[in-house]
């Protein structure tokens, strides 16, 4: 449809961020009225913050509308490729996987919905195919850099399999992007903790992944990212505290996916952990609760994934939402940064 702009790929970028913006906000008033309306609330945990009992029944399952917003942004804006299509199915798929978690949560009136291991079959299937496909179709290299230190040759390892042109399987690269993608898939829906937190660093993070993806010549993947940057701009207007509604796991599982199927394309596997290192530092808070809970029955924090660690010490949520964004600002500024030194020696 704006074909007619195809000279002017910058504009198409922020484009998509606007465009992206105007369809969540013109969208969710009627989703919110709708979820009230069907009594579809969220499930608070029992053994989470006090404070977070008054949520109890917030529509959720927003990740729905930025769901549709993404996918026609990236069709309508641009001139979709097999990157663009390769994107949005890995992203489609697991909001998906999370909108069944989040019904099942609803049906059953408890805030555990599928089991994990049922969620990490789905998700590792996911992320298997995107790595094959990205391989196979697209021609991405099962390398993974380490910038102005190593880049590793995750390919040495690798079983073709007669069909067709024959179907490379890295063995190396296939076991890093599952565990890459799982990850952050994970590590977003952990942050997805108070009002407006996943939202705004998810943004933040976007942002950054959509500079990235344009200055490597990928205008579809960088459109791709503004939509999602765009989406949560949108999304945070009705999820600012006191939330109206809540993302779900429809909304964190799928723009976990995004991030790390964009570091894939992008080829800044290494960077996009910097970059989105809040999601990382609340997934190892998670991992380093439990494993040290289990061996000596202690908690090293007062409460698991980190922002209600500073909400037991008393930090109001908005304070605890506005300082994690700044610390995702600093993340991802630096992570770009490296990544912009080492594409400039790369050229010189």
């Amino acid at each position: 449809m704006f074909a007619i702009f195809s000279e002017y790929p910058t504009f198409l970028v922020f484009l998509a961020i606007v465009l992206a913006i105007v369809v969540t906000m013109a969208l969710t008033p009627f989703w919110i009225r709708f979820l009230k309306s069907s009594h579809i609330g969220q499930q608070v945990r029992a053994d989470g913050p006090e404070s977070h009992l008054v949520k109890q029944g917030t529509p959720t399952m927003g990740g729905v509308i930025m769901l549709i917003a993404v996918i026609a942004t990236a069709l309508v804006v641009g001139m979709p490729t097999p990157e663009t299509f390769v994107l949005l199915g890995a992203t489609v798929l697991t909001g998906l996987l999370g909108l069944v978690d989040d019904a099942s949560k609803v049906i059953k009136e408890r805030s555990l919905g599928l089991t994990p291991k049922m969620k990490l079959v789905g998700q590792f299937a996911i992320a298997t195919v995107f790595c094959l496909v990205a391989v196979n179709l697209i021609g991405i290299e099962p390398t993974v850099e380490i910038p102005f230190i190593y880049t590793f040759d995750f390919g040495i390892l690798t079983t073709v399999v007669p069909i067709g042109d024959g179907i490379a399987i890295p063995w190396l690269y296939l076991l890093f992007v599952n565990i890459l993608l799982v990850g952050l898939c994970n590590a977003v829906n952990l942050t997805d903790g108070l009002d407006g937190l996943a939202a705004g660093t998810v943004m933040i993070v976007m942002i950054v992944m959509a500079a990235i993806a344009y200055r490597s010549d990928l205008l579809e993947p960088a459109i791709f990212a503004a939509a999602i940057a765009g989406a949560c701009v949108g999304f945070l207007w009705f999820n600012s505290f006191p939330a109206d509604i809540f993302m779900g796991d429809t909304g964190s599982l799928a723009l976990g996916m995004a991030l790390g199927c964009l570091a894939v394309l992008t080829k800044t596997e290494f960077i996009s952990i910097i970059i989105g290192g809040l999601f990382v530092a609340e997934a190892l808070s998670v991992m380093i609760q439990v494993f040290y809970f289990k061996k000596t029955r202690k908690r090293i924090f007062l409460m698991a994934p980190l922002h209600h660690h500073f909400e037991k010490k008393g930090w109001s949520e908005t304070k605890v939402v506005v300082r994690f964004w700044i610390i995702s600002g600093v993340l991802a500024a630096c992570g770009f940064s490296l990544y912009f030194a080492e594409s400039l020696m790369a050229v010189a």
